[in-house]
């Protein structure tokens, strides 16, 4: 899908503050999802601004923090940081500490694709233990069923939430909210809405500073082991995005490690493959581990994948993965090189629960499909206007 950007007469934080004034100016229950993270930091900054110039009323407002239990120990005293400053500001704040489902990307090898938060039955090895003041049930809550995603719109229908997403972490993301724009509206299903999707990197760390926002530390630990701006993303442990850093970041918590492998024992296999396509790494030690792999035709390794379907992907999740990618592998084979298909491969052994590098090399594979037959089509008419000039 082709995507117009259009500049506006305001900076990014203005039109922040005038989509939130905007969303409690309906007079509806207002929720604000809140991580921990940088981005959701930002726009808390700017709820909490506009809540002391008086210009949206906190009593609206509600905090929502899902607490993932396998998450550090600085993104803990930050959000806690937060709950007590909300509510000094008359906001609610309800921290939920539930069973409910994540996908845990080192389950590739066993038949349980989800990671229970707060699971009930593993007491013994919880990453940490829950606040006393965290919600533990709720009544609009299938423990162990539901993700996240799937309780908060269920249980709070009766208002708005804004959400810290912006389209500068993906494509996906960025083509997401432009078919919002295209169908004429400025909300999800979910009533959700995005007050900073428009920000870049520089725009979020930029404002925190300018706003002297502390932020959790493990930020500068993945700084100082090398990782880029683009790769500062926090969340929880057993995510394909933190999972890659866990080795980084050992030598900063001796006891990480420790802790992680206690609540979920596939945890080591980030130190023994950390650099291979299981991470999605493209390393130069990866590249020097796998030079012999060099001239690897990735296009009969994907065909003899598909043709062993059930052996390769014998779960549910890995099904659906595994049938999207081949029905994308099917309809844009004969378009696509080795290069490209060592991308499709990849991010099929990587997982991908939620086809997001799936949806990526969508959008790459037949951007550049299209963008080649433009070219070869102005050459071929160029080419034609001059014969034609020639002959006159």
């Amino acid at each position: 899908m082709a995507i117009k950007r259009i500049a506006a007469d305001i900076d990014v934080v203005r039109a922040a503050q005038r989509r939130v004034k905007n969303v409690f100016d309906n007079g509806l229950p207002v929720y604000m999802s809140f991580s921990g993270g940088k981005d959701s930091l930002a726009m808390a900054q700017v709820v909490v601004n506009l809540i002391q110039c008086g210009e949206i009323n906190p009593e609206q407002l509600t905090v929502q923090f899902i607490d993932e239990e396998a998450i550090f120990d600085c993104i803990e005293q930050t959000v806690k940081d937060w709950r007590k400053k909300f509510m000094l500001l008359g906001a609610k704040f309800d921290w939920f500490c539930l069973e409910v489902k994540h996908f845990c990307c080192f389950n590739a090898l066993t038949n349980d694709e989800s990671f229970i938060c707060w699971d009930r039955t593993k007491k013994d090895v919880w990453v940490r233990q829950p606040p006393s003041f965290a919600v533990r049930s709720h009544p609009k809550l299938k423990p162990v069923r539901d993700a996240y995603q799937d309780f908060l719109p269920r249980a709070y229908k009766d208002g708005i939430t804004i959400v810290g997403v912006r389209t500068a972490e993906s494509v996906q993301r960025l083509q997401y909210i432009a078919q919002m724009g295209q169908a004429k509206t400025n909300m999800t299903k979910r009533r959700q809405l995005f007050p900073i999707y428009d920000w870049k990197n520089d725009d979020v760390w930029l404002y925190l500073k300018e706003q002297g926002v502390d932020i959790p530390e493990v930020y500068l630990h993945l700084w100082q082991s090398g990782s880029t701006r683009p790769q500062l993303r926090v969340s929880q442990f057993f995510s394909s995005d933190t999972a890659r850093s866990l080795v980084k970041l050992n030598e900063y918590d001796p006891t990480l490690m420790e802790r992680i492998i206690r609540r979920e024992p596939n945890a080591y296999l980030a130190a023994l493959y950390f650099d291979s396509e299981m991470f999605g790494r493209s390393t130069k030690n990866r590249k020097e581990i796998e030079k012999d792999l060099a001239r690897r035709d990735y296009k009969a390794e994907l065909v003899k994948v598909f043709s062993e379907f059930d052996r390769h992907f014998d779960t549910p999740n890995k099904r659906m993965v595994g049938r999207s990618y081949r029905d994308f592998f099917i309809k844009c084979h004969v378009i696509i090189d080795n290069k490209d298909c060592k991308s499709i491969y990849e991010g099929l052994m990587s997982g991908d629960p939620k086809l997001r590098t799936h949806r990526a090399l969508y959008q790459r594979i037949y951007g550049k499909y299209i963008s080649d037959a433009k070219k070869a089509d102005s050459l071929r008419k160029s080419k034609t206007e001059g014969g034609e000039a020639n002959e006159c």
